[in-house]
């Protein structure tokens, strides 16, 4: 099954459809790449789903233990590089300052977080740096 429809709006702008949701994402060239920087960029959106991926695995391993993930947020930065403009690295700010979590839970949480199939499918040159704020 097809998971989305991208269309081309022109400059520099596209419109991406979830076909099971009907849910959309606009993206925009960055700034310092021509854009508006109105929206996402496409490499915004790689950095982003590596976060959104980690809470949700983090939230499903809660789950599985007994315990959950309250009220819980996550900042990320994305470093692009040059020759060839890329990601060269993206940091990953959790704020769990929320709850009071066992160091067990902490540990599993962490673990999980670095196991989310958005993590395996970042190439080995992008760092990746993750920091839990408890």
């Amino acid at each position: 099954m097809e998971t989305s429809k991208t269309e081309y709006l022109g400059g520099y702008r596209t419109q991406a459809t979830h076909l099971l949701s009907s849910q959309t994402i606009i993206t925009d060239a960055p700034l310092d790449n021509n854009g508006k920087g109105e929206a996402f960029s496409p490499t915004d959106l790689v950095a982003t789903a590596l976060s959104s991926c980690m809470l949700t695995i983090m939230d499903m391993t809660a789950v599985t233990h007994n315990f959950s993930l309250e009220r819980a947020a996550v900042k990320t930065t994305k470093i692009m590089a040059s020759n060839p403009r890329r990601i060269a690295e993206i940091i990953i700010d959790f704020d769990l300052t929320g709850s009071n979590y066992t160091s067990k839970q902490k540990t599993i949480l962490e673990n999980a977080a670095k196991h989310c199939p958005v993590a395996k499918s970042i190439h080995t040159d992008i760092k990746v740096v993750t920091h839990f704020h408890y």
